[in-house]
Protein backbone atom coordinates (compact mmCIF):
# COMPACT_ATOMS: atom_id res chain seq x y z
CA UNK A 1 0.00 0.00 0.00
CA UNK A 2 1.37 3.39 -1.02
CA UNK A 3 1.99 5.74 1.89
CA UNK A 4 0.55 9.23 1.75
CA UNK A 5 3.14 12.00 1.31
CA UNK A 6 4.11 14.52 3.95
CA UNK A 7 3.58 12.28 6.96
CA UNK A 8 6.11 11.18 9.52
CA UNK A 9 6.14 9.11 12.69
CA UNK A 10 5.68 11.23 15.84
CA UNK A 11 7.53 9.59 18.73
CA UNK A 12 6.18 10.11 22.24
CA UNK A 13 7.91 10.58 25.58
CA UNK A 14 7.14 7.02 26.69
CA UNK A 15 8.71 4.13 24.80
CA UNK A 16 7.55 0.53 24.58
CA UNK A 17 9.83 -0.74 27.31
CA UNK A 18 8.50 1.89 29.72
CA UNK A 19 4.92 0.86 28.92
CA UNK A 20 5.70 -2.83 29.35
CA UNK A 21 7.55 -2.19 32.61
CA UNK A 22 4.61 -0.19 33.88
CA UNK A 23 2.18 -2.99 33.03
CA UNK A 24 4.49 -5.73 34.24
CA UNK A 25 4.14 -7.74 31.04
CA UNK A 26 5.12 -7.84 27.40
CA UNK A 27 2.60 -7.49 24.60
CA UNK A 28 1.97 -10.27 22.09
CA UNK A 29 -0.52 -11.24 19.41
CA UNK A 30 -2.21 -14.63 19.38
CA UNK A 31 -3.75 -15.09 15.92
CA UNK A 32 -6.36 -17.87 15.77
CA UNK A 33 -7.12 -19.07 12.26
CA UNK A 34 -9.51 -21.78 11.09
CA UNK A 35 -12.75 -22.43 9.28
CA UNK A 36 -16.03 -20.79 10.22
CA UNK A 37 -17.42 -22.86 13.09
CA UNK A 38 -14.02 -24.25 14.04
CA UNK A 39 -14.23 -22.76 17.52
CA UNK A 40 -11.87 -19.78 17.17
CA UNK A 41 -14.15 -17.25 18.82
CA UNK A 42 -15.22 -19.63 21.58
CA UNK A 43 -11.59 -20.32 22.43
CA UNK A 44 -10.64 -16.63 22.26
CA UNK A 45 -13.53 -15.67 24.58
CA UNK A 46 -12.58 -18.33 27.12
CA UNK A 47 -8.90 -17.36 27.00
CA UNK A 48 -9.77 -13.68 27.44
CA UNK A 49 -11.80 -14.52 30.56
CA UNK A 50 -9.01 -16.67 31.96
CA UNK A 51 -6.34 -14.05 31.35
CA UNK A 52 -8.41 -11.30 32.95
CA UNK A 53 -9.10 -13.55 35.94
CA UNK A 54 -5.31 -13.72 36.29
CA UNK A 55 -5.10 -9.90 36.03
CA UNK A 56 -3.35 -10.13 32.65
CA UNK A 57 -4.29 -7.20 30.38
CA UNK A 58 -5.71 -8.54 27.13
CA UNK A 59 -8.09 -7.61 24.35
CA UNK A 60 -10.02 -9.69 21.86
CA UNK A 61 -10.38 -8.80 18.19
CA UNK A 62 -13.06 -10.83 16.41
CA UNK A 63 -13.54 -10.99 12.66
CA UNK A 64 -17.31 -10.46 12.72
CA UNK A 65 -17.07 -7.72 15.34
CA UNK A 66 -14.56 -5.69 13.32
CA UNK A 67 -16.85 -5.91 10.29
CA UNK A 68 -19.41 -3.92 12.29
CA UNK A 69 -17.05 -0.95 12.50
CA UNK A 70 -13.43 -0.76 11.35
CA UNK A 71 -14.01 -3.13 8.41
CA UNK A 72 -17.70 -2.44 7.73
CA UNK A 73 -16.99 -1.37 4.15
CA UNK A 74 -15.29 -4.62 3.11
CA UNK A 75 -16.84 -7.56 1.32
CA UNK A 76 -15.52 -11.09 0.86
CA UNK A 77 -13.54 -11.03 -2.36
CA UNK A 78 -9.95 -12.32 -2.01
CA UNK A 79 -8.65 -8.75 -2.08
CA UNK A 80 -11.14 -7.56 0.55
CA UNK A 81 -10.40 -10.54 2.77
CA UNK A 82 -6.72 -9.62 2.62
CA UNK A 83 -7.53 -6.02 3.51
CA UNK A 84 -9.76 -7.22 6.35
CA UNK A 85 -6.93 -9.12 8.00
CA UNK A 86 -4.39 -6.38 7.20
CA UNK A 87 -6.43 -3.82 9.13
CA UNK A 88 -7.00 -6.29 11.95
CA UNK A 89 -3.27 -6.98 12.11
CA UNK A 90 -2.48 -3.28 12.38
CA UNK A 91 -4.99 -2.98 15.23
CA UNK A 92 -3.37 -5.98 16.92
CA UNK A 93 0.03 -4.33 16.56
CA UNK A 94 -1.18 -1.25 18.41
CA UNK A 95 -2.62 -3.26 21.30
CA UNK A 96 0.47 -5.47 21.51
CA UNK A 97 2.80 -2.49 21.36
CA UNK A 98 0.97 -1.10 24.38
CA UNK A 99 1.62 -4.33 26.28
CA UNK A 100 -1.69 -6.11 25.86
CA UNK A 101 -2.08 -9.78 24.97
CA UNK A 102 -4.11 -9.43 21.79
CA UNK A 103 -6.38 -12.34 20.86
CA UNK A 104 -7.34 -12.16 17.19
CA UNK A 105 -9.82 -14.70 15.81
CA UNK A 106 -10.13 -14.48 12.03
CA UNK A 107 -10.71 -17.11 9.38
CA UNK A 108 -7.84 -15.41 7.50
CA UNK A 109 -7.88 -18.11 4.81
CA UNK A 110 -4.72 -17.22 2.88
CA UNK A 111 -1.21 -18.22 3.92
CA UNK A 112 0.35 -15.23 2.18
CA UNK A 113 -1.80 -12.79 4.17
CA UNK A 114 -0.96 -14.52 7.46
CA UNK A 115 2.73 -14.48 6.52
CA UNK A 116 2.49 -10.72 5.99
CA UNK A 117 0.94 -10.34 9.44
CA UNK A 118 3.82 -12.27 10.98
CA UNK A 119 6.31 -10.18 9.01
CA UNK A 120 4.73 -6.93 10.28
CA UNK A 121 5.07 -8.14 13.86
CA UNK A 122 8.67 -9.15 13.25
CA UNK A 123 9.32 -5.74 11.67
CA UNK A 124 8.03 -4.12 14.87
CA UNK A 125 9.83 -6.64 17.12
CA UNK A 126 6.53 -7.84 18.59
CA UNK A 127 5.80 -11.49 19.49
CA UNK A 128 3.34 -13.20 17.16
CA UNK A 129 1.82 -16.66 17.52
CA UNK A 130 -0.16 -18.29 14.72
CA UNK A 131 -2.64 -20.75 16.25
CA UNK A 132 -4.48 -23.14 13.95
CA UNK A 133 -7.85 -24.27 15.28
CA UNK A 134 -7.94 -27.49 13.28
CA UNK A 135 -11.52 -28.67 12.93
CA UNK A 136 -12.80 -30.91 10.15
CA UNK A 137 -15.12 -29.27 7.63
CA UNK A 138 -17.79 -31.87 8.43
CA UNK A 139 -17.72 -30.84 12.10
CA UNK A 140 -17.88 -27.14 11.22
CA UNK A 141 -20.83 -27.81 8.94
CA UNK A 142 -22.62 -29.77 11.65
CA UNK A 143 -22.12 -26.89 14.07
CA UNK A 144 -22.95 -24.17 11.50
CA UNK A 145 -23.62 -21.53 14.21
CA UNK A 146 -24.53 -18.82 11.68
CA UNK A 147 -26.27 -21.05 9.13
CA UNK A 148 -23.69 -20.09 6.51
CA UNK A 149 -22.80 -23.61 5.38
CA UNK A 150 -26.47 -24.41 4.84
CA UNK A 151 -26.83 -21.29 2.71
CA UNK A 152 -23.66 -22.13 0.77
CA UNK A 153 -24.77 -25.70 0.09
CA UNK A 154 -28.18 -24.50 -1.11
CA UNK A 155 -26.64 -21.92 -3.44
CA UNK A 156 -27.85 -18.89 -1.45
CA UNK A 157 -24.29 -17.88 -0.55
CA UNK A 158 -21.15 -17.86 -2.67
CA UNK A 159 -17.53 -17.45 -1.65
CA UNK A 160 -17.89 -19.56 1.48
CA UNK A 161 -14.50 -20.59 2.84
CA UNK A 162 -14.14 -24.36 2.70
CA UNK A 163 -16.99 -24.77 0.21
CA UNK A 164 -16.37 -22.69 -2.90
CA UNK A 165 -13.52 -20.55 -1.57
CA UNK A 166 -10.19 -21.91 -0.33
CA UNK A 167 -8.82 -22.24 3.17
CA UNK A 168 -5.05 -22.63 3.17
CA UNK A 169 -4.22 -24.35 6.45
CA UNK A 170 -1.03 -23.26 8.20
CA UNK A 171 1.92 -25.49 7.38
CA UNK A 172 3.91 -24.70 10.53
CA UNK A 173 1.67 -22.98 13.09
CA UNK A 174 3.12 -22.03 16.45
CA UNK A 175 0.33 -24.09 17.99
CA UNK A 176 -2.26 -26.47 16.58
CA UNK A 177 -5.46 -26.92 18.57
CA UNK A 178 -7.85 -29.79 18.02
CA UNK A 179 -11.18 -28.08 17.41
CA UNK A 180 -13.04 -31.03 18.93
CA UNK A 181 -11.00 -31.12 22.14
CA UNK A 182 -12.37 -29.99 25.49
CA UNK A 183 -12.20 -26.22 25.83
CA UNK A 184 -10.02 -26.36 28.94
CA UNK A 185 -7.43 -28.41 27.03
CA UNK A 186 -7.13 -25.66 24.42
CA UNK A 187 -6.95 -22.95 27.07
CA UNK A 188 -4.16 -24.74 28.93
CA UNK A 189 -2.20 -25.15 25.69
CA UNK A 190 -2.55 -21.43 24.96
CA UNK A 191 -1.54 -20.47 28.49
CA UNK A 192 1.57 -22.61 28.09
CA UNK A 193 2.35 -20.84 24.84
CA UNK A 194 1.97 -17.46 26.51
CA UNK A 195 4.08 -18.42 29.51
CA UNK A 196 7.04 -17.54 27.29
CA UNK A 197 5.97 -13.91 27.58
CA UNK A 198 7.37 -12.88 30.95
CA UNK A 199 7.79 -9.19 31.93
Amino acid sequence: MKQAPNIRWHAGQVDRQARWTGLGQRGATVWLTGLSGSGKSTIACALEAELLARKVPCYRLDGDNLRHGLNHNLGFSPEERDENVRRAAEAALLFSDFGTITLASFISPYRAARARIRARHEQESLPFFEVFVDTALSVCEARDPKGLYKKARSGQLSGMTGIDAPFEAPLKPDLRLDGEAQLDVSIQALLSLLSLQSP
